[in-house]
C-alpha cells in the first residue's frame, strides 16, 4: 500500500503474448499475406507494369529497413542515393534489360562513393561497405524480378488480355518460394526435433527443410509443366533450387539481424515484421529462378 508521499510502485512490464509454435500472431499474419498478394496479383493481371511499382516501393522500404537496422552498429548508409538508383535499377531492367541492369549498378555504386565522400575521411570504408551491400543485396536481386516479368515484353497492354510469359514467370517465382516457406513452416511447427543452424536460426529444423523441399518440387512440376508448358524436371530443378536458396536466405537474414541485435527490422508488415523479414527467401531465388527459366523454358 502507497501513501501520498511514497513513490509510486513501477508499472510491471507488459508480458509478450506467447503465440506457441507458431512464434507469430497467425490471425494479423494471415490478414496481410492476403493484402500484399491480392495486391501483386490484381496489378500483374490488370496491368503489369503497375507491378513494377510495387517493386520499386518494396526496395525503398527495404533500403530504409536496412538503414535503420545498420545504424544500431553504428553505420551510416546514405538512404537517397540507394532509394533512387534502386528505383532506376528496376525500371532499366524491365524496359532495357540485363547490360542496363548492370551498367545502373555500377553507376548507382560509383555515386554513392561519391556521395560520402562529403563526410569526410572517417567511417569511409564502413560506410562505403555496406551502401555496396545493401545495393547488391537489395535493389540488384530484386531487378531480377523486373527481368524475369520483362520476358514477357513491356507492352502497356493489360496483361489479362495476352498470353504473358512474364507474368507466368513471375506468378511462378513467387508460388515456389512462398510454397517453400509454407512447406518449411507446417512441417517445422508439427515435426521440427532437429535444428538446422541452432546459433543463427534456433526453430529452422531440418524437418522443416525437408518440408520445402516437397513443397516446392510439387508446386514446380505443377507450374512447368501446366501454366508454363515446360518439361517436369525444370520444375524439378526449380523445386531443389528455391528450397535451397530460400533457406539460405532466411538464415543470411538471421545472421545480419543477430549481428545487429535486432529482433525484426521493423513492423510495417502486421504479423511478419519488417518487409526484409519476408523478402529475405525471395530475394536470394529470383536471380537462379530467372536463369532456369531463361534457358529451359523462354
Amino acid at each position: 500500500m502507497t501513501t501520498p508521499d511514497s513513490p509510486a510502485a513501477p508499472e510491471a512490464p507488459q508480458p509478450q503474448k506467447d503465440h506457441g509454435r507458431a512464434g507469430r500472431d497467425l490471425p494479423a499474419a494471415i490478414t496481410s499475406a492476403v493484402v500484399l498478394i491480392a495486391a501483386i496479383l490484381l496489378s500483374l493481371f490488370f496491368w503489369k507494369t503497375a507491378f513494377m511499382g510495387i517493386v520499386a516501393a518494396a526496395v525503398a522500404v527495404a533500403v530504409w529497413e536496412l538503414h535503420r537496422g545498420l545504424s544500431a552498429k553504428d553505420i551510416d548508409i546514405p538512404e537517397q542515393p540507394l532509394m533512387a538508383g534502386g528505383v532506376v535499377m528496376v525500371v532499366v531492367a524491365y524496359f532495357w534489360g540485363a547490360p542496363a541492369l548492370v551498367t545502373a549498378t555500377a553507376v548507382t555504386a560509383l555515386v554513392i562513393m561519391l556521395w560520402l565522400l562529403r563526410r569526410g575521411v572517417e567511417g569511409y570504408v564502413k560506410n562505403a561497405t555496406a551502401s555496396v551491400f545493401t545495393l547488391v543485396y537489395v535493389p540488384f536481386l530484386a531487378s531480377f524480378v523486373a527481368l524475369l516479368l520483362g520476358e514477357g515484353g513491356t507492352s502497356p497492354a493489360f496483361a489479362l488480355d495476352t498470353d504473358d510469359l512474364g507474368v507466368r514467370g513471375v506468378i511462378t517465382f513467387i508460388a515456389i518460394t512462398v510454397a517453400s516457406d509454407t512447406g518449411g513452416y507446417i512441417a517445422g511447427v508439427l515435426f521440427g526435433k532437429h535444428p538446422m543452424a541452432p546459433v543463427i536460426s534456433p526453430k529452422k529444423s531440418w524437418e522443416g527443410f525437408a518440408g520445402s523441399v516437397v513443397a516446392t518440387v510439387a508446386v514446380g512440376v505443377f507450374l512447368v509443366t501446366s501454366f508454363l508448358d515446360g518439361d517436369w524436371w525444370v520444375g524439378v530443378i526449380l523445386g531443389l533450387i528455391a528450397a535451397a536458396m530460400a533457406t539460405l536466405g532466411d538464415l543470411c537474414e538471421s545472421v545480419i539481424k543477430r549481428d545487429l541485435g535486432i529482433k525484426d527490422m521493423s513492423q510495417v508488415i502486421p504479423g511478419h515484421g519488417g518487409l526484409m523479414d519476408r523478402l529475405d527467401s525471395l530475394l536470394a531465388t529470383v536471380a537462379p529462378i530467372w536463369l532456369v527459366l531463361y534457358y529451359l523454358v523462354f
